[in-house]
């Protein structure tokens, strides 16, 4: 049995936008990562960086322009390794629905409630930051 994560939140603005900031690096650096490097082609390595302890690897597993864009967790800690996170993108009236999931969990644990919490702040940071501009320092996301 594996479990799952799901989020979804509408964004004003454009897929394009949306889709880049989930899949550039420069823009993941100004909502969720310390510093990340990759590019959002099939089966290009990230690294997701935020810290020298927690410096993560993953692997593309889809890409579809402005669409769709997933990461499968190729070196992380043991609770991470078997997921795969990623975003869907469907245009809406007032902008862009983003669905996020992050499955393939292997146990309903802390590490399991803790991410799933942070993604929920972390998205809305992403909305904050496509709407608004505003990037919170990686200091003071949690």
């Amino acid at each position: 049995m594996s479990y799952n994560i799901y989020h979804s939140l509408i964004i004003n603005t454009s897929k394009n936008k949306v889709f880049d900031a989930v899949s550039l690096p420069e823009h993941l650096n100004n909502w969720w990562t310390l510093k990340c490097s990759g590019n959002p082609s099939l089966n290009e390595v990230y690294n997701l960086n935020f810290t020298n302890t927690y410096n993560w690897f993953g692997k593309v597993s889809t890409c579809v322009l402005n669409k769709s864009f997933h990461i499968k967790m190729t070196s992380s800690d043991s609770d991470w390794n078997p997921t795969t996170f990623g975003f869907e993108l469907e245009e809406v009236k007032n902008g862009t629905l983003l669905k996020f999931s992050h499955e393939n969990w292997q146990e309903l644990n802390h590490n399991f409630k803790h991410s799933s919490f942070c993604w929920a702040m972390l998205l809305n940071g992403l909305k904050n930051y496509l709407e608004k501009g505003i990037v919170i320092p990686f200091e003071e996301r949690n």
